[in-house]
C-alpha cells in the first residue's frame, strides 16, 4: 500500500524545497510567539489556505475545461490536453507525483498535513491545549477535555 499522499507528496519533492517550505512555516510560529494577539487572524487565513491537492485539482481542471474549449473553436489538436491532465491526475494518485507538483511545490503550496502542523502549533500557542484549570471539566478555551 502506497504512503499517504502528505507524504507521498513530500517524497517526491526535492529536499531543499521541503525545507525551505518548513522554514518558512517554523519563522512564521515563532513570529506569532512573539505577536500572539495576531494567531487569531493567522488561524483565519490558514483555513482559507489552498494545500497541494486543492491546487493541482484546480490547475487540472483548467487545463481541461482550456483543453476542451480550443479542441473545440481552433482544433482537435487540443484535445490532447484534457487527455494528457487526466493522466497526470491518474499518476499523482497513485504515485503521489506529477509533473505540476515540484512546481507547485516551489511556489510554496503545501500538504495539508504541513498546514495542520502550523494550525496546531499556534493554538498550542494560543492556550487551546492547555491543562484544565482547578477541578473543572474544561480548558482555557472553554473547549470540554476528555
Amino acid at each position: 500500500m502506497p504512503p499517504a499522499t502528505q507524504q507521498r507528496v513530500a517524497e517526491h519533492t526535492a529536499e531543499h524545497v521541503n525545507r525551505r517550505i518548513q522554514r518558512a512555516t517554523e519563522r512564521r510560529v515563532w513570529y506569532y510567539t512573539q505577536h500572539p494577539d495576531e494567531i487569531e487572524q493567522r488561524l483565519d487565513e490558514i483555513e482559507r489556505e489552498w494545500d497541494i491537492e486543492r491546487a493541482l485539482e484546480a490547475n487540472a481542471a483548467i487545463a481541461g475545461f482550456l483543453g476542451v474549449a480550443l479542441g473545440l473553436t481552433k482544433s482537435r489538436f487540443w484535445l490532447a490536453l484534457p487527455a494528457l491532465v487526466a493522466g497526470f491526475l491518474f499518476q499523482h494518485a497513485t504515485q503521489g507525483w506529477c509533473p505540476p507538483l515540484p512546481a507547485l511545490r516551489r511556489l510554496g503550496f503545501r500538504t495539508s498535513r504541513e498546514i495542520e502542523d502550523e494550525r496546531n502549533a499556534l493554538r498550542a500557542l494560543r492556550g487551546d491545549f492547555a491543562e484544565p484549570a482547578g477541578n473543572g471539566a474544561r480548558g482555557k478555551r472553554g473547549t470540554a477535555k476528555s
